[in-house]
This record gives structure tokens, C-alpha cells and sequence, in this order.
């Protein structure tokens, strides 16, 4: 079972960046897919960028490639996802999670872009 904390959102300017991590306390990590998620007020999650367990594979919603990184660390138990370019429109929570669903999520952690 995951149990996961996200880190590293804030306040950043458009065309900035930030590198949000998550960590898992719990167990399984090293072995399932995981994604980052993220929800803006009033509107429905959405998948953002997901990483399979060995890190051979990752991919990204249209709206995020080649501005979104995602990777992760099997020995920490943790997963980064590294953001640049940053738009008005990427403002949301965003949360990790070991599938797309959501459920299992953790608190999550705030990004907002803004002037």
C-alpha cells in the first residue's frame, strides 16, 4: 500500500518554475506505475504525467510536454515531477497518486501561477 505526502508548490510568476516531490511511506512503491494528478477549483482532475516503475517509460497530457518532468528516485521512495515554463493555467493542487483514479492520492500541494 502507498502512503503519500506531496511537497514543493507555491507561489511562482509565469514562466517560472518549481520541482514538487512525493514521497511514499508506505510499501510497493519501487514496483507500480505512479502519476501526478492535479485539480483546479471548480473543475475535475485531471491526469497530468505518469512514470512507469523502472523509469523507461513516462509520458505527459498534451497541454504539459516539454515544459514537465517527471522521474523518480526507487531508492527514496520518491517521486519529482520538474516544472518550467510555467503558465497561468497549470494553477491547481496537484497530487501524486498510483493510478489515475485518485483515490489513494495524498494531500497534495499547491501550485499557483500568477503575476
Amino acid at each position: 500500500q502507498v502512503r503519500l505526502v506531496e511537497s514543493g508548490g507555491g507561489l511562482v510568476q509565469p514562466g517560472g518554475s518549481l520541482r514538487l516531490s512525493c514521497v511514499d511511506s508506505g510499501s510497493g512503491f519501487s514496483t507500480s506505475w505512479m502519476y501526478w494528478l492535479r485539480q483546479a477549483p471548480g473543475r475535475r482532475q485531471e491526469w497530468v504525467s505518469r512514470i512507469n516503475p523502472d523509469s523507461s517509460y513516462a509520458d505527459y497530457r498534451e497541454s504539459v510536454k516539454g515544459r514537465f518532468t517527471i522521474s523518480r528516485d526507487n531508492d527514496k521512495n520518491t517521486m519529482y515531477l520538474q516544472m518550467n515554463d510555467l503558465k497561468p493555467e497549470d494553477t491547481a493542487t496537484y497530487y501524486c497518486s498510483p493510478d489515475v483514479v485518485g483515490d489513494s492520492r495524498g494531500q497534495g500541494t499547491q501550485v499557483t501561477v500568477s503575476s
